[in-house]
Formats: structure tokens, sequence, C-alpha cells
């Protein structure tokens, strides 16, 4: 099937240049069709109602994958935990025998087990347990040929990420041992281009491949045409599953990760719990559900360079043309210390977000700069709405509490309007931040319905920012020690 948007002379052409590539990775076969969300999620109905009552609905869906009691060890094929040996034709071999016998468990021992890329297959649970160590290749080289991926919220034909599936169910990443990406100051890091993470003056990095990228996306080129590798500089994602269901992340340590690490693309029904993420590179986001449907992440630990939680759904015209919101988010249980916001939606947000839940999280540190915080403006044009906090206590954060900014990036250098409504915070408390509110707003695009209820914020040193906002309603807030009113 020729791919949208493609014509069957240049796919031919395209298909011809690479076959030996496809040969060698079947998955970027795969790849070369998907200019199109997977089906059954593409648009999604919206789910009636609104508030928490939705909770227990969006939960009964939420099933994480069972497997069959079936056991691969990687040793078995071959590999050996010693940091040296490669280990990645073992992995696959287990994976691929693992498929064949219709699923079961496949097992990384106690030991460090050095790989190239791992491709999941449908039924596969990937263990790696207590005392285990996947240490992923920091050669850029094993993580070729492409693949179809998502890169700051558009597609292209691009390095694997480090862990991948690609239309697949029933797919896992378990276990009580470590994911370790190896990045650092002078692997995967300094391609972002800033000095405190490696880069010097005249090191190559990534700014003018992002900004073909970027282009080529706004030009409306496929998606099959939009190859980048080997001299361009675009880090892959940690664990990436692509238009998957039922996708489980559980127990697992993830360090060192060349960018965004937990980043599921396009699927439905996805758990995410009991992990910790401890990475400090630039945009190493915690988890990024982009485009999901029915989403948990629950007891998780988020220690990151950038977002800990970052709700995406696409960027600018790339993000409108699959037009895949992510919705039914719920977060509950989490903890949160440095990064720059605990639960962000945006900026990546063209599809618009929906019906986000998130309670019982605790936020605190010097370095987390905002509790809960969006990114939107006039070139993405993403829809937020319904989107619930409870039971949230937060330390310490470096900026504000809520922040609702349309003036993020491009602000108002665009033709879409941002829409930011219907947000309730509820028993929130906060000990310490410059701001408690920071909400900016369009004039001709205020931000509406926004409601603090039964909230105490402490140790506020500026008090509110307050633009263009329709609707903001304080019942029982303190600032201080003082009543607050709208």
């Amino acid at each position: 099937m020729t791919p949208p948007g493609l014509t069957r002379r240049d796919f031919v052409a395209d298909l011809a240049s690479s076959v030996g590539a496809l040969l060698a990775a079947p998955y970027v076969a795969l790849g070369c069709r998907a200019a199109a969300p997977a089906p059954g999620i593409a648009r999604p109905p919206r789910v009636r109602g609104t508030g928490w009552e939705l909770v227990p609905e969006i939960l009964g869906r939420i099933r994480p994958p069972t497997f069959p009691d079936r056991e691969f060890a990687i040793t078995r094929y071959g590999a050996a935990g010693d940091g040296t040996t490669d280990c990645t034709a073992a992995c696959r071999l287990a994976i691929e025998a693992c498929s064949r016998a219709g699923g079961g468990r496949v097992i990384v021992p106690s030991g460090r087990f050095l790989t190239g890329p791992i491709h999941l297959r449908s039924n596969v649970n990937f263990v790696v347990e207590k005392g285990g160590t996947v240490a992923f290749s920091q050669d850029p080289g094993r993580y070729l040929p492409a693949v179809l991926t998502r890169w700051e919220g558009v597609e292209l034909m691009g390095y694997s990420p480090l862990i991948y599936a690609f239309e697949q169910e029933n797919v896992a990443v378990t276990g009580e041992g470590t994911l370790d990406g190896q990045a650092d100051v002078t692997h995967w890091w300094p391609w972002k281009g800033n000095a405190e993470h490696g880069w010097t003056a005249g090191v190559p990095q990534q700014k003018q491949a992002r900004d073909r990228l970027f282009g080529m996306a706004e030009s409306g080129l496929p998606v099959a045409r939009r190859r980048f590798g080997t001299g361009d500089y675009l880090r892959p994602q940690f664990i990436q599953p692509y238009r998957c269901r039922n996708v489980l992340i559980e127990g697992v340590t993830i360090r060192n990760s060349p960018m965004w690490e937990i980043h599921p693309v396009l699927c439905e029904n996805v758990t995410v719990r009991r992990v910790t993420i401890d990475s400090h590179g630039p945009n190493n986001d915690g988890c990024n559900p982009e485009s999901c449907r029915d989403v948990l992440i629950d007891d998780c630990s988020f220690d990151t360079g950038d977002d800990c939680i970052a709700i995406k759904s696409g960027r600018n015209a790339d993000g409108r043309r699959l037009a895949t919101p992510s919705e039914n988010i719920i977060v509950r249980g989490c903890r949160m210390k440095d990064g720059h916001g605990g639960i962000t939606i945006g900026s990546e947000i063209s599809g618009g977000v929906r019906n986000v839940f998130a309670e019982r999280c605790t936020m605190d540190s010097p370095n987390l700069e905002r509790a809960l915080r969006f990114k939107n403006n006039a070139a993405r044009g993403g829809v937020i709405e319904h989107v619930y906090l409870r039971d949230v206590r937060i330390g310490e954060v470096s900026d504000s509490v809520l922040s609702i900014d349309f003036h993020y990036e491009e602000g108002a250098n665009g033709a879409f309007t941002p829409v930011a409504r219907t947000i309730e915070l509820r028993n929130l408390t906060s000990k310490r931040s410059p701001y408690a509110l920071f909400l900016r707003g369009f004039e001709r695009a205020p931000i509406t319905d926004v409601r603090i209820i039964d909230c105490t914020f402490d140790g506020v040193a500026k008090g509110n920012v307050v633009e263009h906002v329709a609707g903001l309603e304080m019942t029982n807030v303190s600032i201080n020690g003082r009543p607050a009113g709208a």
C-alpha cells in the first residue's frame, strides 16, 4: 500500500533506494507506510462527562498485558554479562524465539550486557532482573538503518530508539534491573548544542537538521522522504512503542538517556508503573505519552534534566496532519524531584490534550521549576481541556506552582489559536515558590475556567501573574496565610 501523500512512482523509487536496509531491518519497511495514525485510535470519540467521575471508567480500560509462562534467557543465545561482549544478536534471537513460540519472557539476568537497539515484538516481555544492566552502545551507527519515529512532535525516518516496537500488541519492559543509555558529555548529549552538556564551538550539533525537519513537515513532504541519520545529530529516544496496543513499562531504573526516556506514540492502553528515572541530560524528559489514549503513570520517581512528565500530541503542521490527541491520562502517586516541570502539557500540542487526572503526587526540589505547566502558542494552536489535580504536595519549586503560558517560544507569532480551559486544582499545598499562579493568555484567546479549590500556597515571594484569563475561581485558597480571591 502506497503511503498517503506519496505517489506510487516516488514510493517505489524510495523503496528501491533502501532495499538493502529493509532486508536487514523489517521494521523500516513497516515504517515507510506510517503516514497515518494506528487504526482505531486516530480520532477517538469524546468520553462523556467531565471531572473525576471519569476515572473509574478510564481505569477499567487500562489493563496491563499478560504473557505466557515461557522464559528465554538471552544467555542461552550467546549473551555474556561482562560489559564488553556485544549482545545485540543474542537479544534479537531470544526475542525472535519468544515470538515464534507465541510469547513469553525474555530474561536478562544479573550482569552488564552491552547491546545495540532492541526491537520488541508482540507478546514479548523483556525482563531485566535485579542485578542486571542493559548498557546501550554509544556508537550512533548501531541505530541505523532508520525506522519510523517521532522527534519533537514530527514524524521522520531516523535513528532507532534504544528500545523500539512498531505496530505490536502486548509488549513490556519490566524487572528490577537497570537500563543504561550510556549518554554523557562526550556521547549523544553534545548534539544538543549546549556547553553545559559537552558541546564546544565547532563540534557538530542538531540545529541544522532540526530546522530542516521542521521545514519538511511544514511543507507537507511525505514522511518516507524525511530521512535523517549519520551527520544529522538528531538523538534517539530511549523507549518508544509506536502505534502499539497494550504496553507495560514496569519496575526498571533508567539512566543516561540520549533524550526523552519513555515515549509511547499513537498507542492505546499504556501502563508505566514503579519506574525510576534518573537522567540529567538535555531534553531528558521522563515520560512523554504523545497522541496516546488510556495511559496510567503510577508510583514512579522522576529526577530529570527536563520535564518529569510531558503530555504531547505533535508539533504544528505535523500534529494537525495526524490530528490525534492525548486523552485519558492518569498520573497518581508519583514523586518529582529535578526537572523543568513536574507535570507538563506541551509544547508539542497541536493535536490537543484532554482528560488528564493527577493525584497523590509529591514534588520538591530547588531544581524543579514548575509543578503543573502548560506550554502552548499560536504556532501550535492545540486545545488543552479538562485537566484536574488533587491531593498534590509541593515542597519547593523555583518558578511557579501553576504555569499556563501562551507566550512560550513563538508566542503570538502564528495563525492558530491556542486554547486552555477547564482546569482544576483541588487540595494542593506548596511551601515555597516565587509565584503561585503564572497565567498568561492572549487578548484574543484568554485562558478560561481555571478553578483553584481548597489550596494553600506558602512562601510565595512574588504573588501571581494573571493576564487575559476569563473565569478564574478561587475557593478557600490562601497565599502566605491570607485569603486569596479571584
